[in-house]
């Protein structure tokens, strides 16, 4: 059960974040209106909320769960692969020490997104991806590891249609994973239920489970239907301004 979520207001610079997408330039106030959704679908998940305001030198910074890895043990500030970036983690820091006590950081030459970061009970999923390296991950799983919980690496480095390993999984309970198309067969997802999920709504595998929700992406009828008859209860939200971002729901929270 979460407790607390940190979450980060868009900035009026959102839209010269980094981005591969090609759905066009984000609508500032359309992303506000949806941030303060997301918002709300958080509280009435019964979270309180820790709201940072804009940080403008940081475009990308609305997406908070990449800077950090937070169990119920202790906290990782990460290393952001993209250079725009490489600040996030520190500005955040102030924040998470009102938390834990036991705050470590991912160090050169290691990067890590938060966003490729798994959490699937007492057993966490690394992505090797574009912005996660292989020191970057090793050195979360020696983290992971003192504090009594195991790892595994995901190389996702040849999958060009996400940019991080949460972008096509999701646990959910009950060893109940949701898993894209491209993602389905690989041999680490073997001993899960998996809800496999079409190519054409990929987008919607980044979805997170509140307190007995399933918060997902709207406009996805085939997964969301998937999830009811799974005695799962879906909360869609429309998450279009921050998917031109290469932005998911996850991203934009931390939660704890």
């Amino acid at each position: 059960m979460f407790k607390h979520a940190i979450v980060r207001c868009p900035g009026e610079n959102f839209a010269e974040g980094l981005t591969t997408a090609t759905l066009g330039e984000p609508d500032l106030h359309l992303a506000l209106l949806q941030h303060e959704a997301y918002c709300q679908a958080l509280r009435s998940c019964g979270l309180e909320l820790i709201r940072l305001p804009a940080h403008l030198q940081y475009p990308d910074s609305t997406f908070v769960e990449d800077t950090a890895v937070l169990n119920g043990k202790s906290a990782v500030l990460t290393r952001p692969g993209a250079a725009s970036r490489s600040g996030e983690g520190a500005a955040i820091r102030e924040t998470i020490e009102r938390f834990y006590s036991s705050i470590r950081e991912i160090a050169a030459p290691g990067t890590l997104d938060g966003g490729d970061v798994c959490e699937a009970g007492s057993h966490y999923f690394i992505g090797i991806s574009h912005r996660t390296n292989e020191a970057g991950a090793r050195q979360l799983s020696q983290w992971l590891a003192a504090d009594g919980f195991t790892s595994s690496p995901v190389d996702i480095r040849d999958v060009n249609s996400i940019l991080h390993l949460k972008s096509g999984i999701a646990y959910l309970d009950s060893n109940d994973l949701i898993v894209m198309k491209e993602l389905a067969g690989r041999e680490e997802f073997s001993g899960y239920n998996l809800f496999r999920v079409p190519t054409e709504e990929s987008y919607a595998c980044n979805c997170v489970l509140v307190n007995g929700r399933v918060l997902m992406p709207a406009g996805f009828p085939r997964l969301q239907e998937d999830l009811s008859r799974g005695g799962y209860q879906p909360l869609p939200l429309d998450m279009s301004e921050f998917r031109k971002m290469d932005g998911g729901l996850s991203c934009l929270s931390l939660r704890f």
